[in-house]
């Protein structure tokens, strides 16, 4: 098994997470991650992705030139990676912020609005989660216990209502179909 992911969206918007989630859930898991950032020297309102790289077995380079998969916060980043795909990937889109749906057929293209939902659930911070979820209930990339205890490990004595609506979110995401 091996997914070449590719999260991005406005800074702020908390893609950077999303793929760290993803690794951490990963290494934790036993598998091999990588996990690079890319973002403009503003940070919040400019462009963020991260690229994450989850596998059985050994990872030669962490940059992903062709995701397996696609999470797209915002239309610029739709419009940047959606062409990048591999065929047979998976694009999930917060059809809030991407009025121009991903075109593609040979793609499975996963769209809600993430940013209602999360918004729904408490708080606009939780966005990413609800993408994370997307992620996890469309490819079982990682498991949703292993997010979970990692979470808890992370918010428990922090922020012990945030880390209930990050569940809840992750929870909806997994909705998504």
């Amino acid at each position: 098994m091996k997914y070449e992911v590719v999260c991005a969206g406005f800074g702020g918007q908390g893609v950077l997470t999303i793929g760290k989630f993803l690794a951490q859930a990963g290494m934790a898991e036993g598998k091999n991650v990588s996990w690079l950032p890319s973002y403009g020297p503003e940070m919040r309102g400019g462009t963020a992705n991260v690229m994450t790289v989850v596998s059985d077995d050994p990872i030669a380079s962490p940059i992903v030139s062709y995701p397996d998969v696609l999470i797209a916060l915002n239309q610029p980043s739709l419009d940047k990676f959606a062409s990048s795909v591999r065929a047979n990937g998976v694009v999930i889109v917060n059809s809030d912020m991407c009025p121009n749906c991903c075109k593609r057929t040979d793609v499975k293209v996963i769209s809600a609005p993430m940013s209602t939902m999360a918004k729904e659930i408490g708080d606009m911070l939780v966005l990413n989660m609800v993408a994370l979820g997307a992620i996890i209930g469309s490819t079982g990339m990682v498991k949703f216990e292993t997010i979970e205890a990692n979470l808890t490990g992370y918010l428990k004595a922090k922020n012990p209502d945030l880390l209930e609506m990050n569940l809840k979110a992750i929870r909806k995401g997994m909705e998504i179909k």
